[in-house]
Protein backbone atom coordinates (compact mmCIF):
# COMPACT_ATOMS: atom_id res chain seq x y z
CA UNK A 1 0.00 0.00 0.00
CA UNK A 2 1.03 3.34 -0.73
CA UNK A 3 1.86 6.35 1.80
CA UNK A 4 -1.62 8.32 3.06
CA UNK A 5 -1.89 11.67 0.96
CA UNK A 6 -4.05 13.01 3.83
CA UNK A 7 -3.43 12.31 7.75
CA UNK A 8 -4.34 15.72 9.26
CA UNK A 9 -6.97 17.87 8.56
CA UNK A 10 -8.65 21.76 9.64
CA UNK A 11 -12.83 21.75 9.49
CA UNK A 12 -14.40 24.97 9.81
CA UNK A 13 -18.58 25.07 9.89
CA UNK A 14 -18.37 21.36 11.13
CA UNK A 15 -21.17 21.78 12.96
CA UNK A 16 -24.39 21.38 10.47
CA UNK A 17 -25.12 18.05 8.56
CA UNK A 18 -22.34 18.07 6.08
CA UNK A 19 -19.46 19.27 8.75
CA UNK A 20 -20.32 16.56 11.17
CA UNK A 21 -20.45 13.50 8.49
CA UNK A 22 -17.23 15.24 7.57
CA UNK A 23 -15.88 14.86 10.74
CA UNK A 24 -17.12 11.09 11.15
CA UNK A 25 -15.86 10.19 7.93
CA UNK A 26 -12.37 11.62 8.34
CA UNK A 27 -12.28 9.84 11.94
CA UNK A 28 -13.02 6.21 10.04
CA UNK A 29 -9.76 7.15 7.50
CA UNK A 30 -7.91 7.49 10.68
CA UNK A 31 -7.28 11.31 10.16
CA UNK A 32 -6.72 13.67 13.29
CA UNK A 33 -8.61 16.57 12.84
CA UNK A 34 -8.88 20.06 14.12
CA UNK A 35 -12.52 21.77 14.08
CA UNK A 36 -12.78 25.09 14.52
CA UNK A 37 -15.94 26.74 15.70
CA UNK A 38 -16.82 29.34 16.63
CA UNK A 39 -16.83 30.92 20.22
CA UNK A 40 -20.10 30.13 22.80
CA UNK A 41 -21.61 27.70 19.77
CA UNK A 42 -25.21 25.74 20.52
CA UNK A 43 -23.40 23.13 18.65
CA UNK A 44 -20.47 22.31 20.17
CA UNK A 45 -21.42 19.57 22.02
CA UNK A 46 -23.44 17.49 18.68
CA UNK A 47 -18.73 17.37 17.33
CA UNK A 48 -18.37 13.67 17.27
CA UNK A 49 -15.71 12.53 20.48
CA UNK A 50 -12.35 11.23 19.29
CA UNK A 51 -8.90 10.96 20.08
CA UNK A 52 -8.46 11.65 17.25
CA UNK A 53 -10.67 15.18 16.61
CA UNK A 54 -9.82 18.76 18.17
CA UNK A 55 -11.52 21.29 18.92
CA UNK A 56 -10.58 24.68 19.22
CA UNK A 57 -13.30 27.90 19.74
CA UNK A 58 -12.21 30.08 16.84
CA UNK A 59 -14.89 33.40 15.22
CA UNK A 60 -14.53 33.12 11.46
CA UNK A 61 -13.19 37.21 12.47
CA UNK A 62 -10.11 35.43 14.28
CA UNK A 63 -8.72 33.01 11.16
CA UNK A 64 -6.39 35.55 10.47
CA UNK A 65 -4.64 35.80 13.93
CA UNK A 66 -5.47 32.23 14.74
CA UNK A 67 -2.27 29.79 15.07
CA UNK A 68 -1.41 26.44 17.23
CA UNK A 69 1.35 25.66 18.69
CA UNK A 70 2.15 21.88 17.22
CA UNK A 71 5.23 21.41 14.78
CA UNK A 72 3.37 18.79 13.30
CA UNK A 73 1.62 20.39 10.00
CA UNK A 74 -1.55 19.88 8.29
CA UNK A 75 -2.74 18.41 4.84
CA UNK A 76 -6.24 19.76 3.90
CA UNK A 77 -8.32 22.67 4.91
CA UNK A 78 -12.06 22.50 4.18
CA UNK A 79 -13.65 25.88 5.06
CA UNK A 80 -17.01 24.97 5.47
CA UNK A 81 -18.13 28.13 7.55
CA UNK A 82 -20.23 30.62 6.42
CA UNK A 83 -22.97 32.99 7.83
CA UNK A 84 -26.57 35.06 7.26
CA UNK A 85 -27.24 31.53 4.61
CA UNK A 86 -31.28 31.59 4.98
CA UNK A 87 -33.94 34.05 4.48
CA UNK A 88 -33.04 37.54 4.48
CA UNK A 89 -29.66 36.91 5.56
CA UNK A 90 -29.07 36.15 2.18
CA UNK A 91 -29.13 39.65 1.11
CA UNK A 92 -27.29 41.19 3.98
CA UNK A 93 -24.76 42.07 2.03
CA UNK A 94 -22.02 44.05 4.47
CA UNK A 95 -22.22 40.35 6.21
CA UNK A 96 -21.83 38.10 2.88
CA UNK A 97 -19.04 40.75 1.80
CA UNK A 98 -17.38 39.75 5.28
CA UNK A 99 -17.87 36.00 4.29
CA UNK A 100 -15.70 36.53 1.14
CA UNK A 101 -13.01 38.38 3.40
CA UNK A 102 -13.43 34.93 6.26
CA UNK A 103 -12.75 32.78 3.13
CA UNK A 104 -9.52 34.46 2.33
CA UNK A 105 -8.59 34.48 5.86
CA UNK A 106 -8.70 30.62 5.82
CA UNK A 107 -6.79 30.42 2.63
CA UNK A 108 -4.18 32.46 4.51
CA UNK A 109 -4.92 30.55 7.77
CA UNK A 110 -4.13 26.92 5.85
CA UNK A 111 -0.83 28.17 4.36
CA UNK A 112 0.48 28.97 8.04
CA UNK A 113 -0.62 25.21 9.17
CA UNK A 114 1.51 24.03 6.34
CA UNK A 115 -1.76 22.63 4.25
CA UNK A 116 -1.31 21.76 0.32
CA UNK A 117 -4.85 21.39 0.17
CA UNK A 118 -7.85 23.45 0.27
CA UNK A 119 -11.53 22.72 -0.25
CA UNK A 120 -14.35 25.14 -0.60
CA UNK A 121 -17.69 24.68 0.16
CA UNK A 122 -19.59 27.22 -2.47
CA UNK A 123 -23.20 26.40 -3.38
CA UNK A 124 -25.79 25.52 -6.53
CA UNK A 125 -27.09 29.58 -5.37
CA UNK A 126 -23.97 30.82 -7.59
CA UNK A 127 -25.68 29.18 -10.53
CA UNK A 128 -29.18 30.99 -10.40
CA UNK A 129 -32.10 29.49 -12.62
CA UNK A 130 -31.48 27.18 -15.46
CA UNK A 131 -32.51 24.20 -16.90
CA UNK A 132 -29.45 22.63 -17.06
CA UNK A 133 -27.59 20.13 -15.19
CA UNK A 134 -25.07 21.79 -13.17
CA UNK A 135 -21.09 21.08 -13.45
CA UNK A 136 -18.07 23.57 -13.47
CA UNK A 137 -18.48 25.14 -16.78
CA UNK A 138 -22.17 25.73 -16.53
CA UNK A 139 -22.48 29.37 -16.97
CA UNK A 140 -23.13 31.34 -13.09
CA UNK A 141 -25.90 34.12 -12.89
CA UNK A 142 -26.35 34.48 -8.93
CA UNK A 143 -29.66 36.21 -7.97
CA UNK A 144 -29.02 37.08 -3.91
CA UNK A 145 -26.42 38.49 -2.06
CA UNK A 146 -25.25 34.89 -0.76
CA UNK A 147 -24.80 33.67 -4.10
CA UNK A 148 -22.83 36.14 -5.38
CA UNK A 149 -20.36 36.44 -2.30
CA UNK A 150 -19.78 32.38 -2.82
CA UNK A 151 -19.26 32.93 -6.64
CA UNK A 152 -16.94 35.64 -5.57
CA UNK A 153 -15.12 33.80 -2.77
CA UNK A 154 -14.10 30.81 -4.99
CA UNK A 155 -12.87 32.83 -7.61
CA UNK A 156 -10.85 34.95 -5.17
CA UNK A 157 -9.55 32.01 -2.83
CA UNK A 158 -8.17 30.31 -6.11
CA UNK A 159 -6.07 32.92 -6.68
CA UNK A 160 -4.65 33.11 -3.41
CA UNK A 161 -4.41 29.22 -2.96
CA UNK A 162 -2.56 29.93 -6.32
CA UNK A 163 -0.22 32.58 -4.77
CA UNK A 164 0.56 30.37 -1.81
CA UNK A 165 0.92 27.25 -3.77
CA UNK A 166 -1.86 25.75 -2.26
CA UNK A 167 -4.07 22.95 -4.52
CA UNK A 168 -7.13 24.99 -4.87
CA UNK A 169 -10.33 22.93 -4.94
CA UNK A 170 -13.94 24.78 -4.78
CA UNK A 171 -17.39 22.59 -4.70
CA UNK A 172 -20.52 23.86 -5.39
CA UNK A 173 -23.44 21.60 -2.67
CA UNK A 174 -26.76 21.26 -4.06
CA UNK A 175 -29.38 19.85 -1.75
CA UNK A 176 -28.14 17.78 1.29
CA UNK A 177 -30.21 16.12 4.29
CA UNK A 178 -29.43 14.80 6.89
CA UNK A 179 -29.31 14.48 11.17
CA UNK A 180 -28.02 17.57 12.35
CA UNK A 181 -29.49 19.49 9.49
CA UNK A 182 -31.26 23.13 10.28
CA UNK A 183 -34.76 23.06 11.74
CA UNK A 184 -35.64 25.11 8.88
CA UNK A 185 -34.84 23.26 5.92
CA UNK A 186 -37.55 21.43 3.90
CA UNK A 187 -36.90 18.07 5.12
CA UNK A 188 -35.97 18.93 9.06
CA UNK A 189 -39.55 20.91 8.83
CA UNK A 190 -41.39 18.56 6.90
CA UNK A 191 -40.63 15.60 9.21
CA UNK A 192 -41.65 17.96 12.32
CA UNK A 193 -44.49 18.67 11.21
CA UNK A 194 -45.67 15.17 10.62
CA UNK A 195 -44.22 14.07 13.76
CA UNK A 196 -46.46 16.19 15.50
CA UNK A 197 -49.75 15.25 13.20
CA UNK A 198 -49.90 18.65 11.39
CA UNK A 199 -50.83 19.26 8.07
CA UNK A 200 -47.83 20.95 6.49
CA UNK A 201 -48.48 23.91 3.88
CA UNK A 202 -46.62 23.42 0.81
CA UNK A 203 -46.41 24.29 -2.94
CA UNK A 204 -46.88 21.94 -5.74
CA UNK A 205 -43.72 20.32 -5.61
CA UNK A 206 -43.53 20.10 -9.32
CA UNK A 207 -39.67 21.18 -8.74
CA UNK A 208 -37.27 19.10 -9.80
CA UNK A 209 -34.59 18.25 -7.22
CA UNK A 210 -31.50 16.40 -6.45
CA UNK A 211 -31.08 15.32 -3.14
CA UNK A 212 -28.40 14.07 -1.72
CA UNK A 213 -26.93 12.46 2.26
CA UNK A 214 -24.56 13.78 4.28
CA UNK A 215 -22.69 10.60 4.72
CA UNK A 216 -22.48 10.66 0.77
CA UNK A 217 -21.79 14.51 0.82
CA UNK A 218 -18.92 13.94 3.30
CA UNK A 219 -17.44 11.14 1.01
CA UNK A 220 -17.36 13.36 -1.79
CA UNK A 221 -15.09 15.88 0.06
CA UNK A 222 -12.81 13.51 1.47
CA UNK A 223 -12.24 12.15 -1.97
CA UNK A 224 -12.00 15.46 -3.57
CA UNK A 225 -9.08 16.38 -0.69
CA UNK A 226 -6.98 13.36 -1.57
CA UNK A 227 -7.87 13.32 -5.50
CA UNK A 228 -9.39 16.55 -6.39
CA UNK A 229 -7.55 18.24 -9.58
CA UNK A 230 -6.25 22.12 -8.99
CA UNK A 231 -8.46 24.71 -9.85
CA UNK A 232 -11.42 22.72 -10.85
CA UNK A 233 -15.15 23.10 -9.36
CA UNK A 234 -17.08 20.28 -8.91
CA UNK A 235 -20.85 19.89 -8.34
CA UNK A 236 -22.14 17.85 -5.24
CA UNK A 237 -25.26 15.76 -5.40
CA UNK A 238 -26.87 12.52 -6.30
CA UNK A 239 -26.45 13.41 -10.25
CA UNK A 240 -30.16 12.34 -10.19
CA UNK A 241 -33.38 14.49 -9.71
CA UNK A 242 -36.99 13.90 -9.20
CA UNK A 243 -40.33 16.29 -8.56
CA UNK A 244 -40.06 17.38 -4.75
CA UNK A 245 -43.72 15.64 -4.40
CA UNK A 246 -42.26 12.59 -4.52
CA UNK A 247 -40.11 12.92 -1.97
CA UNK A 248 -42.41 14.38 0.39
CA UNK A 249 -45.31 11.40 -0.69
CA UNK A 250 -41.94 9.04 0.65
CA UNK A 251 -41.29 10.77 4.10
CA UNK A 252 -45.11 11.43 4.83
CA UNK A 253 -45.28 7.34 3.88
CA UNK A 254 -42.47 6.21 6.74
CA UNK A 255 -43.92 8.48 9.59
CA UNK A 256 -47.55 9.20 8.77
CA UNK A 257 -49.94 8.42 6.02
CA UNK A 258 -53.19 9.74 7.25
CA UNK A 259 -51.42 13.12 7.87
CA UNK A 260 -52.94 15.51 4.91
CA UNK A 261 -50.14 16.95 2.65
CA UNK A 262 -50.98 20.28 1.86
CA UNK A 263 -49.62 20.77 -1.53
CA UNK A 264 -50.34 23.93 -3.59
CA UNK A 265 -51.26 25.67 -0.06
CA UNK A 266 -48.32 28.03 -1.00
CA UNK A 267 -47.42 29.49 -4.12
CA UNK A 268 -43.92 29.25 -5.79
CA UNK A 269 -41.53 32.18 -4.67
CA UNK A 270 -41.09 35.06 -7.72
CA UNK A 271 -37.47 33.35 -8.40
CA UNK A 272 -38.73 29.54 -7.64
CA UNK A 273 -35.54 27.57 -8.97
CA UNK A 274 -37.48 24.74 -10.70
CA UNK A 275 -34.62 22.60 -11.54
CA UNK A 276 -31.77 21.56 -9.82
CA UNK A 277 -29.53 18.55 -10.33
CA UNK A 278 -25.85 17.98 -10.66
CA UNK A 279 -23.49 16.57 -13.29
CA UNK A 280 -21.22 14.41 -11.27
CA UNK A 281 -19.57 13.06 -14.06
CA UNK A 282 -16.17 14.56 -13.67
CA UNK A 283 -16.64 14.34 -9.65
CA UNK A 284 -16.86 10.62 -10.66
CA UNK A 285 -13.90 10.37 -12.80
CA UNK A 286 -11.28 12.21 -10.63
CA UNK A 287 -12.37 10.71 -6.98
CA UNK A 288 -13.86 7.68 -8.02
CA UNK A 289 -17.20 8.94 -5.90
CA UNK A 290 -20.41 7.46 -6.33
CA UNK A 291 -23.68 8.29 -4.09
CA UNK A 292 -24.04 4.91 -2.03
CA UNK A 293 -27.20 5.74 0.59
CA UNK A 294 -30.67 5.72 -1.06
CA UNK A 295 -33.15 8.59 -0.12
CA UNK A 296 -35.66 5.68 1.25
CA UNK A 297 -32.69 4.43 3.61
CA UNK A 298 -30.92 7.85 4.18
CA UNK A 299 -34.44 9.31 5.17
CA UNK A 300 -35.05 6.93 7.55
CA UNK A 301 -31.73 7.28 9.36
CA UNK A 302 -32.93 11.38 9.39
CA UNK A 303 -36.33 10.64 10.96
CA UNK A 304 -35.08 8.70 13.33
CA UNK A 305 -32.20 11.39 14.40
CA UNK A 306 -35.14 13.98 15.06
CA UNK A 307 -36.94 11.62 17.13
CA UNK A 308 -34.30 11.23 18.95
CA UNK A 309 -34.01 15.36 19.29
CA UNK A 310 -37.25 15.48 20.49
CA UNK A 311 -37.37 13.31 22.97
CA UNK A 312 -34.58 14.97 24.21
CA UNK A 313 -36.12 18.11 24.59
CA UNK A 314 -38.86 16.54 26.32
CA UNK A 315 -36.69 15.44 29.00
Amino acid sequence: MGKKLMNRAIITGATGTIGIALIEKLVEEGMDVLVLCHKNSQRIESIPKSPLVHVNECDMSDYGNFNIKNEEKFDVFYHLAWSNTTGEGRNNMEAQIQNIEYALDAVNLAYRMGCKVFVGAGSQAEYGRTDKKLNGETPTFPENGYGMAKLCAGQMSRIECSRRKIKHIWTRILSVYGPYDGKNSMISSLISSLLENKSPALTKGEQRWDYLYCKDAANALYLLGEKGIDGKIYCIGSGEAKPLKEYILEIGKVINPQVELGFGKIEYSNNQVMNLCADISELTEDTGFEPKVKFSDGIKETINWIKGEKRNAED
